[in-house]
């Protein structure tokens, strides 16, 4: 739309007589020239009126301008829209093999020993409510989401599983400071419970697994973490460090962690080559843990409880 921009000057003059102000004559052409404009434009907005009415042209007419201009914005769309998926990576590759060969008796039953004394004796901890949460049930978009725990996420806790207690139990109200795993395994064997596996522990921030994640949050990147189920081992003293390994975890570890993880199988019914590592569903890069893992060690017990035969 043209505009036409007119800058009137005006001119005062005083005659001799005191009582009269009156409007010189170059003022009045002024005057006369912008009504002539104003007269103008309103022809011209009658006449963009009409073609609207016609179509004429093929343009928008001021009439739909007009409208345009006084609809308010607007609003998101309702309803479901498409989640951004999690950058492209290699897929896990399970170290643990499949096995179905006749285990050592004597260790299978010291396994199912101690599974059923996890099973009706555990050891749970109540931490602070600001390090776990909910499962969801729909994503940030509107998406109904499967919260089932279908991946273990293995963690170690770098220092004394005392220092990750103390952390669990400290409310933590900002979120980059929240933090939890649902079992922790000291160096001696001993399990803790600290979050309800129905529940959504803080393991892992910006993460994926197998080109799965969900954005809870549409403010911050997806994570695993409202399907997924976190254990961390407590680290040995030699390793409360950044040092790239250290002497490794305990036998009386494994046998627990072995002990868990069956358990957990057994109940949400995913198979072991879902048992991956805080260092590979971190997309971030900055994860390393859990450093010196012996995958052959959690194998092997694993096979003695019957996990790593495939199903026939």
């Amino acid at each position: 739309m043209r505009r036409a921009r007119v800058v009137l000057r005006r001119r005062w003059r005083r005659w001799s007589s005191p009582s009269a102000t009156v409007i010189a004559p170059p003022a009045l052409v002024a005057i006369a020239a912008a009504g002539l404009l104003g007269l103008g434009g309103l022809g011209w907005m009658a006449r963009q009126l009409i073609a609207s009415a016609s179509g004429a042209e093929g343009r928008p007419s001021l009439l739909e301008i007009l409208q345009e201009v006084r609809q308010p914005p607007m609003a998101p769309e309702a309803g479901r829209r498409q989640a951004p998926p999690p950058p492209q990576r290699q897929a896990w590759r399970s170290p643990l093999r499949p096995s179905c060969a006749p285990p050592a008796e004597a260790l299978r039953q010291r396994l199912e020993n101690r599974l059923v004394v996890l099973q009706n004796t555990p050891h749970r901890v109540a931490i602070d409510p600001s390090n776990f949460g909910q499962r969801f049930d729909h994503d940030a978009f509107g998406n109904p989401v499967d919260s089932t725990p279908k991946v273990v996420v293995l963690h170690e806790t770098v220092y004394g599983i005392g220092s990750a207690l103390n952390t669990f139990l400290t409310p933590h109200p900002n979120d980059d400071d929240q933090v939890s795993y649902h079992t922790l395994i000291g160096g001696d064997g001993a399990v803790l419970n600290t979050v309800d596996p129905s529940l959504r522990a803080f393991g892992a921030g910006n993460s994926a697994f197998n080109g799965l994640w969900v954005i809870t949050n549409p403010r911050v990147s997806g994570s695993v973490n409202n399907f997924a189920l976190h254990l961390s081992l407590e680290t040995p003293l030699d390793g409360e460090d950044n040092d790239p390994a250290h002497s490794g975890y305990s036998s009386a570890q494994y046998d627990a962690m072995a002990v868990v993880l069956t358990d957990w199988m057994r109940r949400f019914g995913f198979p072991a080559q879902n048992i991956t590592t805080h260092r590979y569903v971190d997309l971030g890069g900055e994860r390393g843990d859990p450093r010196s893992f012996d995958w052959r060690a959690l194998e092997v017990r694993l096979a003695a409880l019957g996990m790593l035969c495939p199903p026939r």
